[in-house]
């Protein structure tokens, strides 16, 4: 099971959403707004900002933000699509 960071739980509050430990195989987070289902977002198989962070400090954490924004462009977009949560509460 995945283990939420604060800096996710930051990003979540800011955006108005509670976030838990996903039941689902291969997803890190489920997302709520006002107590009703939204989306599962991020595969527990990739790390995220906050590992990158922790593991190999600002610098590195950030360069590897901007890989992930420019690789989902497409999707990170659309507001309410797990794209658009998971670029906002795991980078």
């Amino acid at each position: 099971m995945y283990n939420i960071s604060k800096y996710s739980y930051q990003q979540a509050k800011r955006l108005g959403v509670e976030i838990y430990p996903s039941e689902k195989k291969n997803k890190k987070i489920d997302v709520y707004k006002n107590g009703k289902f939204i989306v599962s977002i991020g595969d527990d198989r990739y790390n995220d900002y906050p590992y990158y962070l922790s593991k190999y400090g600002k610098e590195y954490a950030n360069y590897r933000r901007d890989l992930y924004w420019i690789r989902h462009n497409k999707d990170i977009y659309s507001y309410g699509s797990a794209g658009y949560y998971a670029a906002r509460i795991l980078w």
